[in-house]
């Protein structure tokens, strides 16, 4: 019995997850969402203070002042933070998730949701 010479194909191997979600530059679609989503304005390095009062504060300012909102301040608000969270996931320290899950509950008290 002969042997088959036939060849055979060989794809190129498959890139991993983090190079297909990557977008050119390396930009997330998350970026893009914080960056230009009706969801509102935001103050630059919001979701980076320690002071919950002062996130849940900047938050409802920029709520307010947004001409991009579709809903009603509170919810546009309470979207971003908990969006912020989201995408963070597993990668957010424990001290930083702690201190957003305040300023979510903050919010609250300031559009008085309590």
């Amino acid at each position: 019995m002969a042997k088959s010479t036939a060849r055979r194909k060989v794809s190129p191997p498959k890139p991993s997850h983090r190079q297909t979600s990557r977008r050119k530059g390396g930009r997330y679609w998350s970026s893009r969402v914080t960056r230009e989503s009706d969801a509102l304005d935001l103050k630059g390095g919001v979701f980076k203070g320690r002071d919950p009062k002062r996130i849940a504060a900047s938050l409802k300012r920029s709520a307010e002042r947004s001409r991009r909102r579709k809903s009603d301040p509170y919810r546009s608000a309470m979207s971003m933070l908990v969006f912020y969270i989201n995408r963070a996931g597993k990668n957010l320290p424990a001290n930083r998730r702690s201190t957003l899950e305040k300023a979510k509950t903050e919010l609250r008290r300031q559009f008085g949701r309590e």
